[in-house]
C-alpha cells in the first residue's frame, strides 16, 4: 500500500471515529454516558475520494466511507457519478467481518477503456434490519460495482441497492441500545437489542422513540408486547425543555389503567436512558402520562424492569465430585449440608434461584438421571417426576417459580415450584430447536425472555413465548457466528445483552458473544488447560471456567491471567444464582 494510500485511509478512520465515538456492546446494564442531548457534535462529514484514486482503491474508500449515514450516506455518495445519483441507501445494511478485498471481477474490462467492474468479496456476518435490529447470518459475500473515469477521476456508476459496512466501521458510526417492551405475563420490562447511528446525537431520542413505536424486533415477537398501540404516535418531535427535560408527547393511546401507563413510563424512559436523556417529559395529549409526575428519571421506574442479577450475598456454588459445594463465600469448597452435599446423592450439576432460595440438581443412578428440587441450604430436596439418560444443567426462571432442563438431549422439561404441594411437570414446546440436532446446554436469561443453548455444537439464541394458558414455547431462533465460535461446549449469561461461551477453538476457547450476534470477542485464556467443559457467568463477577485441572476464575480489569480457585477437579461444574 502507498504511503499517499495510507495516510487516506488513516485520515478516513480518524475522521469517522472523531464523529461517531466508540460504540461497543456492554457488558452489564450499566448505562454508558457518551454524550449529552443536544450538545451541538454534529461533525462535518468524513471526506470524499482521495484525489487520482484507482478504482480497487476508490471501492474500498467508498465501503469504508458507507459506515456514516449522515445526509443518507452523503459521505459515500460523494463517490458516485451521476447516473449512480439514484442509489437505494434505505435498503438495508450487510455488516463484514473485518477483513474484505476489492479485486476486478471476471471478465472486467481494462483500465484503458474508461470504464471496469470491481467486486467486493468478504464474509457477511448479518444484516441490520429496518427496526434497527441486528438479524445474524455468516455467509460468504461478493458484490460487483462498475466504475468509470471522468475526467480522469474514478467513479461508481453502477451498484447494487444496500450498504455494505466492515463491522470495526459499523461499531464507529452505530450505538448500540437497548429499547424496552413489556413481558406480557409478568408485566415487567424487558430489554431488546438495537443500533442507531451515533451522529448526529440530537437525532438519536427521536430514533429511540421511532423504535418504540415500530414494537419489538422480530428476535422478540411473542415473548414481548408494547403498551403503545399500533395508532400511537407523536404530537410533535421530540425537544428539550428550558429546564433540560426531553418532552415527550403521544397521542392515541386509548384507554390505560395506572399500572399500564407506569409499565409505558417504563418503557419510555429505561429506553430513552440508553441515548443519556436524563428526564423525561412523558406527555399524552399534553398532559402528564403519570398523573402528579411532571419529570420521570431512570431512576423512577427502575424497579419495572425485569432484569434480575444475583446479590451479592448469594454465593456461588460448584458441584464436584459428586456433591453440592459453596465456591465462593465464608467456606469456599465446603459441601452443602443435607443430602446433595453428604453424598446421599451422586450430583452431576446443579441451580440456585437468584435469591438462593431454592435449589436443583441432577442426581446420576444406575446409569440414569433425576431431577432433585429443594430450599437453597441443600436440607430439603424432593425428587421429581423426571428420568431420562442424560439431563443438561438446570436452569431458573427469574421468579424461581420453574427450573427447566433437557432430557435425552431433546426435550426441554419444565417444572413448577411453588411454596406448597409437590412439584408439577410440564413441557416446553421446542421442536424448532431439536430439529437442528442434539441440545446440549440451555440457560434460560436473567430477565425470563431468552434462553441460548448449545446445539449439536453451534450457539442459539431463542425467544421465551408464553400463551394465557400457561404454555411455553421456543420461537424466533438464531445460530450465532458458526465460523468465528466452530464447536461450542457451553454457554451463560453475562447480562441480558452479553453471552459467554467456551469451544473447543484453539484461537478462541472462551469467547463473549452480543446477544444479537453482531460481536464476538476473544477473552483471555492464559493459564488454561483444554479440553473446558463447563463455565458460569454473572454481570459483575468473575468469569468461572473448568478445565482440565479444575476451576478458574478470570475477574478482568488488571487480573492477567485465569487464577485457580478449586483444584483437582475436572468434573466441576461452577454456577451462579439464575
Amino acid at each position: 500500500m502507498s504511503a499517499r494510500r495510507r495516510a487516506a485511509l488513516v485520515a478516513l478512520l480518524l475522521a469517522l471515529c472523531t464523529a461517531a465515538g466508540c460504540a461497543s456492546v456492554p457488558e452489564s446494564s450499566t448505562v454508558q454516558v457518551l454524550r449529552q442531548i443536544g450538545s451541538g457534535d454534529d461533525e462535518l462529514l468524513p471526506p470524499g475520494p482521495a484525489e487520482g484514486s484507482n478504482p480497487l482503491d476508490l471501492v474500498r474508500d467508498f465501503v469504508f466511507a458507507s459506515g456514516s449515514s449522515a445526509e443518507r450516506h452523503g459521505a459515500a455518495r460523494r463517490f458516485l457519478a451521476p447516473e449512480a445519483e439514484n442509489w437505494d441507501d434505505a435498503a438495508g445494511l450487510t455488516v463484514l467481518d473485518g477483513q474484505f478485498d476489492t479485486v476486478p471481477a471476471p471478465g472486467a474490462a481494462g483500465l484503458a477503456t474508461g470504464v471496469t467492474t470491481i467486486r467486493i468479496r468478504g464474509t457477511a456476518i448479518g444484516r441490520l434490519t429496518s427496526s434497527g435490529s441486528f438479524e445474524p447470518g455468516q455467509s460468504t459475500f461478493q458484490q460487483d460495482v462498475t466504475v468509470v473515469r471522468r475526467d480522469g477521476q474514478w467513479r461508481i456508476s453502477n451498484l447494487p441497492a444496500g450498504v455494505v459496512v466492515p463491522l470495526p466501521v459499523f461499531r464507529d458510526n452505530y450505538k448500540p441500545v437497548r429499547t424496552w417492551f413489556i413481558d406480557p405475563v409478568r408485566r415487567l420490562a424487558v430489554a431488546d437489542q438495537r443500533h442507531v447511528p451515533s451522529t448526529p446525537s440530537r437525532a438519536q431520542a427521536a430514533r429511540v422513540m421511532e423504535l418504540l413505536l415500530a414494537g419489538p424486533s422480530p428476535a422478540m415477537l411473542g415473548a414481548a408486547v408494547s403498551l403503545l398501540p399500533p395508532g400511537a404516535q407523536l404530537r410533535a418531535n421530540v425537544t428539550v425543555s428550558a429546564d433540560g427535560a426531553l418532552i415527550v408527547d403521544l397521542t392515541r393511546l386509548g384507554d390505560l389503567d395506572q399500572p399500564s401507563r407506569m409499565l409505558l413510563a417504563a418503557q419510555v424512559v429505561l429506553s430513552l436512558s440508553e441515548v443519556n436523556v436524563g428526564r423525561v417529559r412523558l406527555l399524552v395529549d399534553g398532559e402528564p402520562l403519570v398523573p402528579g409526575r411532571q419529570d420521570l428519571t431512570r431512576e423512577d421506574v427502575a424497579a419495572l424492569s425485569a432484569v434480575v442479577q444475583p446479590a451479592a450475598d448469594v454465593p456461588g456454588l460448584v458441584v464436584a465430585g459428586g456433591r453440592v459445594r459453596q465456591l465462593s463465600g465464608p467456606e469456599p469448597s465446603a459441601p452443602l449440608p443435607g443430602p446433595v452435599g453428604d453424598g446421599s446423592f451422586d450430583v452431576e450439576s446443579a441451580a440456585s434461584t437468584v435469591d438462593g432460595g431454592r435449589l436443583a440438581a441432577v442426581a446420576r443412578s444406575g446409569g440414569r438421571r433425576s431431577l432433585l428440587v429443594g430450599d437453597g441450604s441443600g436440607r430439603d430436596v424432593t425428587t421429581v417426576s423426571l428420568a431420562a439418560d442424560t439431563m443438561t444443567r438446570p436452569s431458573w426462571t427469574p421468579t424461581g417459580g420453574e427450573v427447566w432442563t433437557v432430557l435425552d438431549s431433546a426435550v426441554v422439561a419444565r417444572v413448577l415450584v411453588g411454596d406448597t404441594g409437590e412439584p408439577r411437570t410440564g413441557q416446553v414446546n421446542a421442536d424448532e430447536l431439536a430439529a437442528l440436532g442434539p441440545i446440549a446446554d440451555l440457560r434460560l436469561s436473567r430477565d425470563g425472555v431468552r434462553v441460548v443453548a448449545v446445539v449439536g455444537g453451534g450457539l442459539y439464541t431463542g425467544a421465551v413465548v408464553r400463551s394465557i394458558d400457561g404454555e411455553a414455547a421456543i420461537r424466533n431462533i438464531h445460530r450465532l457466528r458458526p465460523d468465528d465460535l466452530g464447536e461450542v461446549v457451553a454457554a451463560d449469561w453475562r447480562s441480558s445483552d452479553s453471552i459467554i461461551a467456551i469451544t473447543r477453538t484453539g484461537e478462541m476457547l472462551v469467547a463473549q458473544v452480543s446477544v444479537d450476534g453482531l460481536v464476538v470477542q476473544p477473552v483471555l485464556s492464559n493459564n488454561l488447560t483444554p479440553p473446558l467443559t463447563a463455565i458460569a457467568a454473572a454481570a459483575n463477577r468473575p468469569l468461572w471456567v473448568t478445565d482440565q485441572t479444575g476451576v478458574w476464575s478470570f475477574g478482568g480489569g488488571d487480573q492477567v491471567a485465569w487464577r485457580q480457585v478449586l483444584g483437582g477437579a475436572p468434573d466441576a461444574v461452577p454456577l451462579y444464582p439464575g
